[in-house]
């Protein structure tokens, strides 16, 4: 197993790291938020990360912390989720009205053991999940603390997103994503990877945010997870990824007939809106 660190290739704009997603399946990105920004974020889930509620089974790891539907928990992870290369990159990677799948965040303890090996789009039943594809979606990961050789940085197969069948990788396959706090990591969803195991005397916290392709369900129920409410406070950009939108063309994702921004702004007119069409 080898490591990778950020090389000049990921910082060498949004083309560099495009190439690197098409050619390995993921790139890094270094220095993307603040020391600030992480003490923010940190203070907002101190809460939910009392190790009271630890994983429910091996894959979600029985020594980790996951806290979900982060969005109505802790309100700038938000800065994460639309950060603008992030979503700079979705726009080319992914169709119009992509959604946001699942955030989390995953706080792995000391004595972890390391995940299975999986793909991030397969969930589901979705179709074609074997042979080369294009994605279906786009995971990041947030380092809120530097991701070591020890505490559970997370493990990559570059190229594997290629792969006609999948199997198990080989040792020399293999790649440690060591980051500092405040990187990221953004890779294919049908890039095979897993959260390392955790060696050291110390946690490893991180934030993932997923984004998937529009006609695919969610993992996270967002609208159920982000009451209209709590859905009010944040731009119209985090709005439209949670699924107060719909998909256009077309009205895929309407309720009762009316664009789901209704349920947050009661006078909402979309942008095709026409006083002598029917309240949309």
């Amino acid at each position: 197993m080898s490591t990778h660190n950020a090389s000049s290739s990921e910082t060498g704009g949004i083309e560099a790291i495009l190439s690197a997603l098409n050619r390995d399946g993921y790139a890094i990105l270094t220095d993307q938020i603040t020391t600030e920004d992480i003490a923010r974020i940190r203070a907002e889930l101190a809460p939910y990360l009392k190790k009271q509620k630890m994983g429910r089974n091996d894959f979600e790891g029985f020594s980790t912390e996951r806290v979900y539907a982060l969005l109505a928990k802790a309100p700038s992870v938000a800065l994460l989720i639309e950060h603008p290369t992030i979503l700079e990159l979705l726009d080319r990677l992914l169709p119009r009205n992509y959604l946001l799948s699942s955030a989390l965040a995953i706080n792995v303890h000391p004595g972890e053991t390391p995940q299975a090996w999986h793909t991030d789009d397969a969930a589901g039943g979705a179709p074609n999940t074997v042979g080369p594809r294009s994605p279906y979606g786009i995971s990041t990961i947030w380092a809120l603390d530097d991701f070591t050789a020890t505490n559970g940085a997370t493990e990559v197969v570059p190229g594997s997103h290629r792969w006609a069948a999948p199997r198990e990788p080989s040792a020399d396959e293999v790649v440690q994503v060591l980051m500092p706090a405040g990187s990221v990591v953004i890779f294919a969803g049908n890039l095979r990877h897993r959260g390392g195991a955790n060696t050291s005397t110390t946690s490893r916290l991180a934030i993932t945010p997923q984004y998937c392709v529009p006609w695919m369900r969610q993992l996270e129920n967002m609208t159920l997870a982000v009451s209209p409410t709590l859905a009010g406070r944040y731009s119209p950009r985090v709005q439209a990824l949670l699924g107060y939108s719909v998909v256009d063309p077309g009205f895929m994702g309407h309720v009762d007939g009316l664009h789901p921004k209704r349920l947050i702004d009661p006078g909402y007119r979309g942008r095709k809106y026409r006083d002598d069409l029917p309240p949309s």
